[in-house]
């Protein structure tokens, strides 16, 4: 729950600030938002499935954001960064659609 209220009181005080955003980073935050949705959803699951780990949620927060990041600056010093960045998005779009309808089973069977 207090990961929930942290992304909502977050995306507020971005829509009021208007933080600029360095042009180096622009490329990778997308990725880097998928990542921690992918974290966000996967430590929902694991609190309806009364498994939920504080620690494992932060590591699991941080690792995912710095190897998507690291996978897609890879590619791009590779010259591939459209074909690498399109995997990491597959990947974790996979993982964050199994985590919703884990979620979702797990709110419609009670």
């Amino acid at each position: 729950m207090t990961a929930i209220l942290g992304l909502i009181l977050g995306a507020l005080i971005g829509i009021v600030v208007h933080p600029d955003i360095p042009v180096v980073i622009q490329p990778y935050l997308p990725i880097m938002v998928l990542a921690a949705l992918d974290a966000l959803l996967g430590a929902a699951r694991a609190y309806f499935e009364r498994s939920f780990s504080d620690k494992v949620f932060v590591i699991s927060f941080f690792s995912n954001v710095i190897a998507a990041t690291l996978l897609v600056l890879l590619g791009n010093q590779l010259g591939v960064g459209a074909q690498l960045q399109t995997a990491v998005i597959v990947v974790l779009g996979i993982r964050i659609f199994s985590n919703v309808s884990a979620i979702r089973r797990f709110i419609f069977r009670g």
